[in-house]
């Protein structure tokens, strides 16, 4: 993740796939609270970069969501 935030900018859309998969790690392994920061910084990147109504703002809410 580190590698393509200094390679396309911390806030590139792609580097949600890498926030999201960590998340997701954390998630499945009961670290709920290590993986709410990383859902909330994805949705943030998808929401300003792609905009509110973008398919991948409903998935990032969903993941935030699965993890509360």
């Amino acid at each position: 993740m580190k590698i393509w935030e200094k390679a396309l900018g911390p806030e590139h859309p792609d580097v949600t796939t890498g926030l999201s998969s960590l998340a997701e790690l954390f998630r499945l392994q009961g670290r709920y609270a290590e993986a709410e920061p990383l859902y909330t910084r994805s949705l943030t990147i998808v929401e300003k970069t792609l905009g509110r109504e973008h398919p991948s703002v409903v998935l990032n809410l969903n993941n935030l969501a699965g993890n509360y």
